[in-house]
């Protein structure tokens, strides 16, 4: 019987179509975007929601998001860009095709966007989180796969059997390049975390909807099974990993942001109800279900309130 040596990794994470560069990092995190955004429509209209609203609410979540993801990782390792250090480069903070998105960021600065996009649609910003949260752990799952296209954030060297075969790339493209240690373009064996917090994300996804379907948790309970559930898993993956990262009390700035994050997710569980915290039954503020409205010929829908004011209108 033939038992697995290794995982392999791609030895290329770019090709060229033409002139146009297609890059397999880019290709994961868009198919995440996809899935989240998929999902979070059919759990947004299980929960009443307007799926015309869907679109204004993800488009400033999802921009705010990659830009929150990217400032976070170029302001925790400046010295990757900053220190004028050969091969490094002001100009490189802007490469965000190369990779390097803090998983951080990209929750503050979405959560900020979606805010502003519930806001202008008079929607209860804890009822699209609900909503939302599974699709988006999904898409970070589906996201990590870009790591190993690029070889990187790999944990440290291991004889496991699912050890994870690791190449020297050209940065620049990503392709293989001689290491010069005598091991052609491999340069060594290590531990997959990238894998490891795939498999987790996954896992949390399908605990988050099967408890929501059960339970049908409201009041941002599901985001904060969520937060809770990623940073447990983070943080174990974290002590894996052997990527550059700054250090805080010998502990990895991650650890330490997976601490203080746990628990304001456990905090906010708390404080409202637990797995006792019923649905909401309008996402809206102040109002009904929605529907079609009927001094229209479109299907544009807008929430019905007790005195309507229009507010699916108001930009």
């Amino acid at each position: 019987m033939h038992v697995l040596a290794a995982i392999p990794s791609p030895t290329r994470g770019v090709w060229d179509l033409g002139p146009l560069p297609i890059r397999a990092y880019a290709l994961c995190i868009i198919a995440g975007i996809v899935l989240a955004v998929w999902l979070t429509g059919r759990r947004w209209r299980e929960r009443g929601g307007n799926p015309e609203h869907l679109w204004d609410v993800a488009t400033w979540a999802i921009v705010l998001g990659i830009i929150g993801g990217r400032l976070y990782h170029v302001v925790t390792d400046p010295e990757l860009y900053f220190e004028g250090k050969p091969g490094t480069s002001p100009i490189n903070a802007l490469k965000i095709w190369d990779g390097g998105l803090g998983i951080w960021g990209a929750i503050a600065l979405g959560t900020l966007g979606a805010w502003i996009g519930c806001r202008r649609r008079h929607i209860r910003l804890p009822v699209f989180a609900d909503a939302a949260v599974p699709g988006v752990i999904f898409a970070q799952g589906l996201g990590r796969w870009g790591n190993w296209f690029n070889n990187e954030l790999y944990g440290g060297p291991t004889s496991v059997p699912w050890r994870l075969q690791i190449h020297c790339l050209d940065a620049g493209r990503t392709a293989a390049v001689s290491c010069g240690n005598g091991h052609g373009t491999t340069l060594g064996y290590f531990q997959p975390t990238f894998l490891y917090e795939s498999l987790w994300d996954i896992a949390i996804g399908v605990g988050l909807l099967v408890i929501d379907r059960r339970l049908r948790l409201g009041r941002g309970n599901v985001m904060a099974l969520y937060v809770m559930g990623y940073t447990a898993g983070r943080g174990w993956i974290e002590a894996l990993r052997s990527d550059h990262a700054n250090h805080i009390l010998g502990l990895r700035l991650n650890d330490w942001t997976s601490v203080i994050v746990f628990l304001l997710g456990l905090a906010w569980f708390v404080a409202h109800g637990g797995f006792r915290a019923a649905r909401e039954a309008s996402p809206y503020v102040d109002a009904g279900p929605w529907e079609p409205d009927g001094d229209s010929q479109t299907e544009d829908a807008v929430p019905i309130t007790t005195a309507h004011r229009g507010e699916g209108d108001d930009d």
